[in-house]
């Protein structure tokens, strides 16, 4: 097993990195999304105008194990100190590391950007990425109920922050 390598997600690792969030998307409530996304909505996604909202593929041995975003939490100009963290994994990768490698990763990302705080929106029902991110710091900031309908039930969420006192 070689080192992780965190690299720019490039037009290379879209089609994987779309198979690892469509698997969610069928299959989860990980993601609130219910139709599987196509590439070029894969691309909209990770791909970013603004540089201080940066995308990155996990890769070891040239496997794409997963990816992680720190995105904009908000579009008014106020929310800028704050951006919004998105780990997806392989999940035949689950449970070995990589997600709390890729928060530590993409915080020194965030820290580097000057972001005050960061925070994740989670499925209520999602308890080891909620852990994952419990265990590095963040709390629970909001809980909605019933915000989202997928699979035909009523989802809430949860939002858990974290502050980098910058």
């Amino acid at each position: 097993m070689q080192e992780l390598i965190f690299t720019p997600i490039a037009e290379e690792h879209l089609q994987e990195i779309m198979e690892i969030y469509n698997h969610f998307v069928a299959n989860t409530t990980v993601s609130f999304h219910t139709e599987l996304q196509t590439l070029d909505q894969m691309r909209a996604a990770v791909v970013h105008s603004n540089p201080r909202f940066r995308s990155f593929a996990i890769l070891e041995d040239q496997l794409v194990k997963g990816y992680v975003l720190i995105t904009q939490h908000k579009s008014k100009q106020a929310y800028d100190i704050t951006g919004e963290v998105t780990i997806y994994l392989n999940p035949a990768f689950v449970g070995q590391g990589i997600g709390s490698k890729a928060l530590y990763f993409i915080e020194e990302i965030a820290r580097t950007e000057r972001f005050h705080s960061l925070v994740a929106t989670i499925c209520s029902e999602n308890v080891s990425s909620a852990g994952l991110f419990n265990k590095h710091g963040y709390t629970q900031a909001a809980y909605f109920k019933e915000v989202g309908i997928k699979f035909d039930r009523k989802l809430d969420i949860v939002v858990l922050q974290k502050m980098l006192n910058l």
